[in-house]
């Protein structure tokens, strides 16, 4: 059966008994490893959406590592919406025309309704006692993360040790390369998204440690129950905005501007912060947040801005080509 109304991607979930009823339709572009966490978020909003405006509404995902869905968009993957978790990653998207330039402050908070911060699943035990950044390196531990130049999971993953290397060596720039160096080298399999390096770890039992985003460690460990694996939280970690846009060139041509502007902003409430809260995200709604402080451990939790400048100054002296990111990955 052919269904008109599905656009530019494999359909991941989908709300409306039928193309008749579907009145209203999404595609949200997200990052590779929020698959279930849209399963979940969208029936509330489909409801939040009838009642609202007595309208039905087609959620459609797609998901991948967050630069390559970006350039997928570009290419003309039709996203209404895109909740990523990198904030260079819209910022492409505006550089294409897009999205908006000022982005950021279509939405509170940067455009940010939730965050996370890079973190460790351990195998049950942990058997190698890892602690903290430092023990990523050591030549006895295979941490697994993904490609930090084709996912914004695994980009946080390299910043966050580079950070480590910083505050534990008074700033000395050469020791936190050497850091990330011997941790990059350490790493058995490079998958190109979150998804797979999980599915690497998890499942083809390669590694010692999965570096993630610490939503994705409670997740992940509540999924794999019967493996035993246990979250450990670093001493120092980098705070990682999940950013959200409305991609007003496609929304406008599809006629979705509302219900995808509605959509970010209903991930504000609280209906919607509790169920971030609950797959262990760090939500800004800060009764929600105080509800679930319990799952949240404290860390010493530093941003791009303190440590590196910028975004714009990460993007040219580590993410650009010949860039410190490609100096410490060689023969990777």
């Amino acid at each position: 059966m052919n269904f008109p109304y599905l656009r530019a991607a494999a359909v991941a979930f989908v709300l409306g008994a039928s193309p008749v009823a579907a009145q209203d339709h999404i595609l949200n572009v997200s990052y590779d490893v929020a698959r279930e966490l849209f399963e979940e978020l969208n029936p509330h909003f489909a409801s939040h959406w009838k009642e609202k405006t007595g309208r039905e509404v087609t959620i459609d995902q797609s998901h991948g590592g967050s630069s390559k869905q970006a350039r997928a968009i570009l290419e003309g993957l039709n996203a209404d919406v895109v909740t990523f978790n990198q904030e260079t990653d819209i910022d492409v998207l505006a550089d294409g025309g897009l999205v908006e330039k000022n982005w950021r402050e279509a939405f509170p908070n940067g455009a940010s309704p939730y965050y996370s911060l890079p973190s460790f699943l351990v195998r049950k035990g942990n058997p190698k006692n890892i602690k903290d950044w430092d023990d990523l390196a050591r030549d006895d531990v295979q941490p697994v993360f993904p490609n930090p130049k084709t996912s914004g999971n695994a980009r946080y993953t390299y910043l966050a040790a580079y950070a480590y290397g910083l505050d534990k060596n008074g700033g000395d720039q050469a020791k936190a390369q050497e850091l990330v160096k011997k941790i990059l080298a350490q790493v058995p399999v490079f998958d190109t998204g979150g998804r797979a390096a999980t599915q690497t770890f998890a499942e083809r039992n390669i590694g010692d440690v999965l570096v993630t985003f610490e939503a994705e460690t409670g997740g992940i460990a509540k999924e794999y129950e019967v493996q035993g694996f246990e979250r450990v939280t670093p001493s120092v970690s980098l705070f990682a905005a999940f950013p959200v846009a409305l991609v007003k060139a496609n929304a406008d041509k599809n006629g979705s501007t509302e219900v995808s502007t509605d959509y970010l902003n209903w991930l504000y409430t609280p209906e919607a912060q509790e169920v971030l809260a609950n797959n262990f995200y760090r939500v800004t709604d800060k009764d929600v947040a105080a509800k679930h402080a319990a799952t949240t451990p404290e860390v010493k939790l530093v941003t791009v801005d303190e440590v590196f400048g910028g975004w714009d100054k990460i993007k040219k002296e580590h993410l650009a080509e010949g860039g410190i990111l490609d100096q410490v990955f060689v023969n990777q």
